[in-house]
């Protein structure tokens, strides 16, 4: 049977489906195949019952607080103050795409909307240093992807919502995989910027130049520091943060710079809606999936395939990841998170792998597979930014993408790597 509905799944998908769609139709022609027509009196209320969540609440604000920070304008000023400090390394301007990257993912928590906001910046100015397009393009991927390790994350928000686990725990969780991620990047970029005598750009550090920087990016470092401090320190929670990071974003806008139309209000508001329309439809028919799903024991059978080929933990842990990268190359992560999280989350969670290191290697794991081939949203961003051909930006992602994988090889066998935070924080007993 599970043979069947992953058939139904890819090939509704495969022809050109919205996800959401497909999520739902397989659903039910899953109760129609097994002859459970009878559940289908339920289904409208376990997909309101998904949506009627305090916790979802976070991910409309967080998205929206992101949408106002790009459109004041942000951006720019990050890139000149982490220039400031980071830009006399060897490959200077691709170590300020990577470091810009990491203060990024502190405000917009999507990886998408990191390649297109920082692409449009360094990959122009990259390529008028002498940097070669795809190494600029594969150096704003590759680093994109620490936008929804580094909290907040809006797919933590995802996974948290929909399995039962502490989003603040989540995110805590997230810190030291996402800075690991950018340190192996800016090494990475090192040896290969030092391999092609690519420029460093430095700027002497004078008082009034860091006065001016640090003045100008103030707003956006401020903005992750409030909100961090705010759930980590047991301030608020993360969808009280999220209405709070609105409410910044928008006297940013308004007040401080002065930049933010009632145009850009409306277009901002606007997208979010319907963003979050799509992610609403995907949650609801991938709860009522997960439903069907634990009516037919299908986490019971993955369980069982798994165990016929080994009782080892870590190597089951193996497979578990194995897998993911490849359904990750196929299907986006939202969808991949929620479908796979309830069938996969039990088999490690009773070989004694506790839910918040769990919940993060999948984040990690199909975060990667953004800028896999041939489906990775992060892959066909960098290629419409970049101006590249698929097989080009491939040819130069491989190196960012294998040292990645070796970043989440430490997160799955070494727990400490993402459980250390938390659990000096207290999530963890």
């Amino acid at each position: 049977m599970i043979g069947i509905i992953l058939a139904v799944f890819f090939g509704l998908a495969v022809i050109g489906v919205p996800v959401g769609i497909v999520v739902a139709l397989t659903t039910i022609f899953g109760f129609i195949y097994t002859d459970n027509t009878v559940f289908f009196s339920m289904i409208s209320q376990r997909m309101f019952s998904a949506m009627d969540s305090f916790t979802f609440l976070a991910l409309p604000f967080f998205l929206l607080a992101g949408d106002i920070m790009n459109k004041v304008g942000l951006t720019g000023r990050l890139v000149d103050f982490s220039n400031l400090f980071f830009g006399r390394l060897k490959g200077g301007l691709a170590q300020v795409n990577i470091v810009t990257s990491i203060i990024f993912g502190g405000i917009s928590g999507a990886a998408v909307a990191d390649t297109a906001a920082l692409g449009r910046i360094f990959i122009p100015s990259m390529t008028e240093q002498g940097y070669g397009r795809d190494f600029s393009t594969a150096v704003t991927v590759a680093s994109s992807i620490i936008a929804p390790i580094i909290p907040p994350s809006i797919i933590m928000v995802l996974y948290g919502s929909i399995m039962e686990v502490s989003i603040a725990g989540l995110f805590a969780a997230g810190i030291v995989p996402g800075l690991l991620i950018g340190v192996i990047l800016m090494i990475l970029t090192r040896v290969i910027a030092g391999k092609r005598n690519y420029p460093t750009h430095p700027e002497k550090i004078t008082v009034t130049r860091l006065v001016k920087r640090t003045r100008g990016a103030m707003w956006a470092l401020m903005m992750p520091i409030i909100i961090l401090g705010g759930i980590l320190g047991g301030i608020f929670t993360p969808t009280e943060a999220a209405a709070i990071a609105v409410g910044f974003a928008l006297f940013v806008g308004l007040v401080v710079y002065r930049n933010l139309t009632l145009k850009d209000l409306y277009d901002t508001f606007f997208n979010c809606a319907v963003t979050i329309g799509v992610i609403t439809l995907l949650l609801s028919a991938a709860t009522v999936l997960a439903w069907f799903l634990a009516i037919e024991q299908i986490p019971e059978m993955v369980a069982q395939i798994f165990m016929s080929i080994s009782d080892n933990k870590y190597i089951i842990l193996l497979l578990c990841n194995l897998f993911l990268i490849i359904v990750g190359m196929f299907l986006d992560i939202g969808p991949a998170l929620l479908i796979l999280g309830p069938i996969l989350a039990p088999l490690a969670i009773n070989l004694g792998v506790h839910p918040l290191h769990f919940g993060i290697m999948m984040c990690v794991n199909l975060n990667i597979a953004l800028m896999t081939p041939p489906m990775g949203a992060c892959l066909f961003m960098g290629m419409i930014v970049g101006e590249l051909k698929l097989g080009e930006l491939v040819k130069a992602l491989w190196p960012f993408i294998l040292v990645e994988l070796f970043v989440l090889l430490l997160v799955i066998y070494i727990p400490a790597v993402s459980m250390w935070v938390p659990t000096m924080l207290g999530f963890v007993r």
